[in-house]
């Protein structure tokens, strides 16, 4: 079972750009960061690669973990994945089919469409939608984000999470099993390789959701690829263009926001995106505040969806208008789960079950957290709830958390600080004037011994 409280993580920081300031704690929508000595750290359990520190940080500091083209070098038959956000990076394009030659005239040896894939997904998700009512309404998992976002902070939402695959990982299981169809190489002389919009997408290349180990073999990012594949395109002649678009409407339009949701042929849905967004829609969620009509719930951590992620090139709003100039024409849905089941073993659910992870629990102890509980409770009294950052936290409650567990000291509030010296100047005050009353009195005596010896 994934129940690890350490995820992989492919966002860090270089910590010789890294300037102090609070702006990437304060984005941080799981309060995974932390301003300690001037520098920026990270809870790592808390952390959910959404990328919002790399996308707010003014002094680039926060970076995305990833290798580039040299991974190619390792395999002698190497075949991409290009998402449908890739296809809306670029102007003017009207035929998808040019890009996917462009990938395999810059050193891939085949493509597979990921969302091909999609459309199988959204088939197996009508199927699970029909049969599991009690589910309802049922979250999409195509975020890992979004994903891990639930398992850390809403237990109650766990059991609505979609138990399929994501696309890019059945894509790559099909495209491994073509590969070694067509070539007759054994699976580890195949490289599978997705291009990816995010760092979430990628650190799910290492941690995949609903598997002890992904088919994918390494992440490359979009906009590292991107001039590569300009240039390519540029080059190629009408003629030179090969057929190798094998997906229609619904799976080009999973990478933009609702474009998941429109495939499963139901109005019973809701879609947000934006992390502040999702996170509003879930604590809703939990508290039964949305209608119990729906029957599923898509989420995305970035804005305007998968081409809103931090490693695209395009603006995303951009991006979601040249989607739908692209997938206007195309058939509605071209992959068909039936078919791809006659060519290649094909099971699209999870092969290991997900759990909540409890990271924010103040000890593994009962009693201990209930007594940690009442003393951040009664600091958190103390406190201004300005949520100001100066301490480091992004606010005043994740603050006393941190002083009751350990890892931050009252001081660090200069708040507190600010009333402990007007309070230790006030007792300094009263025991100086206390001093010299005495001293007075003591002149006092003084002089009534000597008028007495007189």
């Amino acid at each position: 079972m994934k129940t690890s409280t350490q995820f992989y993580h492919s966002v860090y920081l270089e910590p010789k750009l890294c300037e102090g300031c609070i702006n990437c704690i304060k984005r941080c929508p799981t309060r995974a960061l932390r301003v300690r000595n001037g520098m920026s750290r990270v809870i790592p359990q808390y952390c959910i690669d959404c990328g919002e520190c790399v996308r707010h940080c003014p002094y680039n500091a926060k970076k995305t973990r990833r290798k580039g083209f040299e991974m190619l070098d390792g395999f002698k038959y190497k075949v991409a994945l290009p998402p449908p956000e890739l296809y809306s990076q670029f102007n003017n394009i009207t035929d998808t089919n040019l890009i996917l030659t462009a990938l395999k005239k810059i050193g891939f040896d085949d493509v597979f469409e990921v969302s091909a894939a999609a459309e199988l997904v959204s088939e197996e998700t009508r199927n699970y939608i029909k049969n599991n009512k009690d589910k309802w309404p049922v979250i999409s998992t195509n975020c890992p984000s979004v994903t891990r976002l639930i398992r850390v902070r809403f237990p109650a939402l766990v059991e609505h999470l979609l138990p399929v695959l994501s696309p890019q990982d059945v894509a790559a299981d099909i495209a491994r099993q073509k590969a070694m169809k067509e070539t007759g190489l054994p699976a580890e002389d195949i490289g599978i390789f997705f291009l990816s919009p995010c760092a979430s997408k990628i650190a799910n290349v290492v941690d995949p959701l609903g598997l002890e180990e992904s088919q994918i073999d390494g992440a490359l990012a979009i906009k590292d690829i991107y001039p590569k594949l300009l240039t390519a395109m540029k080059s190629l002649e009408e003629d030179d263009i090969e057929e190798l678009a094998i997906s229609g409407r619904i799976g080009v339009g999973w990478g933009i926001s609702g474009g998941e949701s429109s495939g499963l042929f139901t109005f019973d849905y809701l879609a947000a995106d934006g992390i502040e967004n999702v996170i509003n829609v879930l604590e809703d969620l939990e508290d039964e505040k949305i209608s119990g009509n729906l029957k599923f719930i898509e989420l995305a951590a970035c804005s305007g969806g998968c081409v809103g992620g931090t490693l695209n090139v395009e603006n995303p709003y951009i991006a979601t208008s040249k989607n739908h100039y692209i997938h206007k024409d195309l058939p509605i849905s071209v992959a068909c789960k039936e078919d791809y089941e006659k060519d290649y073993n094909l099971d699209l659910t999870w092969k290991t079950p997900i759990e909540y992870i409890p990271v924010y629990q103040l000890s593994e102890n009962i009693s201990d957290s209930m007594a940690k509980m009442l003393e951040r409770e009664a600091l958190l009294e103390e406190l201004p709830k300005l949520d100001c950052g100066s301490c480091g936290a992004p606010t005043c409650k994740t603050f006393a958390e941190d002083v009751v567990k350990g890892i931050a000291r009252r001081e660090d509030c200069i708040y507190l600080m600010r009333d402990e010296y007007k309070e230790l100047i006030k007792r300094s005050q009263l025991v100086n004037k206390k001093k010299a009353e005495d001293k007075e009195k003591q002149r006092e005596m003084e002089r009534g011994d000597l008028q007495d010896g007189r």
